[in-house]
């Protein structure tokens, strides 16, 4: 098959020969942004859908007073508005909450608080109305219809890149993101090098059994995962500028697929702030996340864990080892009764670091 050339970039390299991730593309900051503060759109449609069906059944069972909450008259034809409003936003939950991708229901969405927008237009012209409590249940809708709007407008996207082959692959789990940063105590040209080298990675990253390097842009990893399993995946670097950054991602065939960035930035009193981002597909969605935090394989905290190993490499020579490490199962918090040896366990640490 043949490739493209690589293309090269001041003052690191960028390998494009494959399509750039969507989320890495400069038309797609806004999205970005939304993500980052909003959270998944699939995730969110689903507390719309929650939404819809609480307000629904509010309304179904006490019209007269939620008209009174609004500041419309209560009278018989609100009752009768309010009464098919609440059927309406029944259905739409109902509507989200069957579907994995609902966009057709979320779009149902908009179109109805397009229609209540309407109605509470027309109802600021009644003598009878509580201007106060319209303006601010006017001002409620109209931040729900935005929020409708952005996340259709994600899962329409969603569903083109898939459908497409673009943007990330489609999958029955849920994206999710890490974020971490340490400062450790040496140059970034140090802690750079030792990265690149992604053999080093095993000799922090406790999850972590092997890297092997394929060639320059490529290395297979295996990991340990939940109840003694393991994965693999073959790994491709999008991005290498020397001592700043460095950018990877999963090829097409990796058992969970994952994408992120580690940068090297000079910290203000000296030494290297290391800052990591991670987006990896969790294989079960939110059920499989929260088997492996169980398990202890949260990301979150593994990074954080590995990252703190980093620096006591780089910084004392060696990874600590606790009694509990030394042990390697539940003990008393109390001193082994027989001293242990743990040299023997940090020598390779200790040499590798000194080279």
């Amino acid at each position: 098959m043949t490739t493209a050339t690589p293309r090269f970039t001041t003052p690191g390299r960028r390998y494009t020969d494959q399509p750039e991730p969507r989320f890495e593309r400069a038309n797609n900051e806004g999205a970005r942004g939304s993500r980052r503060f909003l959270g998944d759109p699939a995730q969110r449609a689903r507390g719309l859908g929650w939404f819809s069906l609480g307000l629904g059944l509010a309304q179904l069972a006490a019209p007269r007073r939620m008209s009174r909450l609004i500041g419309v008259p209560d009278d018989d034809a609100s009752r009768n508005a309010m009464f098919a409003i609440g059927l309406r936003e029944i259905a739409s939950g109902v509507g989200i909450l069957a579907g994995e991708r609902p966009v057709a229901p979320v779009w149902s969405r908009v179109g109805g608080d397009v229609i209540d927008l309407a109605l509470l237009g027309r109802a600021m012209s009644s003598h009878r109305a509580e201007k106060n409590r319209l303006v601010a249940a006017t001002a409620a809708v109209v931040g729900v219809t935005l929020l409708d709007w952005l996340t259709g407008k994600e899962l329409s996207q969603d569903g083109e890149s898939a459908r497409s082959g673009t943007g990330r692959r489609a999958s029955t789990g849920k994206e999710i993101e890490v974020r971490r940063a340490i400062t450790i105590w040496a140059p970034p040209e140090q802690v750079y090098g030792f990265w690149r080298n992604f053999e080093n990675l095993p000799r922090f990253m406790q999850h972590l059994e092997s890297v092997r390097r394929l060639d320059d842009r490529r290395s297979h990893w295996k990991a340990k995962a939940p109840a003694g399993t393991s994965v693999e995946w073959d790994a491709e670097m999008v991005e290498d500028r020397p001592n700043e950054l460095i950018s990877w991602r999963t090829l097409d065939d990796a058992d969970i697929p994952n994408r992120g960035t580690v940068r090297f930035v000079p910290a203000r009193e000296g030494g290297t702030e290391v800052l990591v981002e991670l987006r990896y597909q969790s294989p079960a969605g939110r059920l499989g996340s929260l088997v492996a935090k169980l398990f202890g394989e949260e990301p979150d905290i593994q990074v954080g864990s590995d990252l703190r190993r980093l620096k006591q490499v780089l910084d004392l020579g060696e990874v600590v080892h606790s009694d509990a490490t030394v042990h390697g199962r539940p003990h008393p918090a109390r001193p082994p009764e027989t001293p242990i040896d743990v040299s023997r366990q940090s020598e390779g640490i200790t040499q590798g670091a000194s080279r």
